[in-house]
């Protein structure tokens, strides 16, 4: 048994005290949750490694390694930990994302030795409900998207996370991964949109679900119809959708400095309870 604090890559036979840990905090930690309920711990399935910190022999906090860098429940001792390990393998993520407090002395950690980003977002309120609204009805137009519609939805899609995230998903493999993990999601049934003469005008996916929580992601309306309410119903849909299919607790999270996304998120009934932070290379 490990008898001091030490951190190494988790095995499949350490899920059990993975899942613990994970499924503490989960609401913020639903993504890799889902993740790591679907693909164990296995590297290959798992896209990334998951490193362990220990305490006295005891599993305490994670760090998921893959696309993403993100720290789990992790202590300032564990953060440390690793950055250096981290530092030593050299960055191979394109951002690190997690619970602003670990992520922002993770990026302080690493920082000298990644830097410069291409965009830090150093607080981005962690939005939370469990009921659907009570304020905004529900757009009846909003429904799942079917198999049948990947071409309607993908353009959505793709200028929403250019425009969230400043670069195209369709750059270095053509957009072969980001197609495949939007259609990952409409077989789900957990791609939402309301679709017009073949043109989407709101859409939205649950992005991560779990059985305690699940979190709402990609929530566009089509430049031309903005300013008409449609965030707000549109996600009123999604919530009624997500409640009773998904989980009971439902989640977002936003740039702080989208005032009016923000603001519509609350009006259908989300509070803040936390924030998160992302480092884009």
């Amino acid at each position: 048994m490990l008898t001091q604090t030490t951190t190494r890559v988790l095995e499949p036979a350490d899920l059990g005290a993975a899942l613990a840990v994970l499924e503490s905090a989960p609401v913020e930690n639903a993504f890799v949750t889902a993740r790591v309920r679907v693909a164990g711990l296995d590297p290959w399935r798992l896209g990334g490694e998951m490193w362990g910190w220990y305490t006295e022999g005891r599993l305490t906090s994670l760090c998921y390694s893959g696309a993403n860098l993100v720290p789990i429940c992790a202590t300032p001792e564990a953060v440390r930990a690793f950055a250096d390990r981290a530092r030593r393998i050299g960055r191979r993520c394109s951002s690190i994302v997690g619970p602003a407090g670990p992520t922002g002395e993770l990026w302080r950690l690493l920082e000298p030795a990644w830097g410069p980003a291409r965009d830090v977002r150093a607080h981005q309120p962690l939005m939370v409900t469990e009921e659907p609204s009570a304020t905004v009805a529900p757009d009846p137009l909003v429904r799942r998207v079917r198999k049948d519609e990947m071409d309607a939805i993908m353009p959505a899609c793709v200028a929403m996370f250019t425009e969230e995230v400043g670069v195209s998903p369709m750059a270095g493999d053509g957009g072969l991964l980001y197609q495949a993990r939007v259609a990952e999601l409409v077989a789900a049934g957990r791609s939402f949109a309301r679709i017009e003469d073949g043109r989407v005008v709101f859409k939205a996916e649950i992005g991560a679900a779990t059985r305690q929580a699940c979190q709402i992601q990609g929530v566009w309306v089509a430049p031309e119809h903005r300013g008409k309410g449609l965030s707000e119903t549109g996600m009123a849909a999604v919530l009624q959708y997500a409640l009773a299919d998904v989980a009971p607790v439902v989640s977002l999270y936003v740039n702080d400095y989208n005032t009016p996304a923000r603001a519509a998120y609350r009006r259908v009934g989300f509070r803040e309870t936390g924030a998160f932070m992302s480092v884009l290379f």
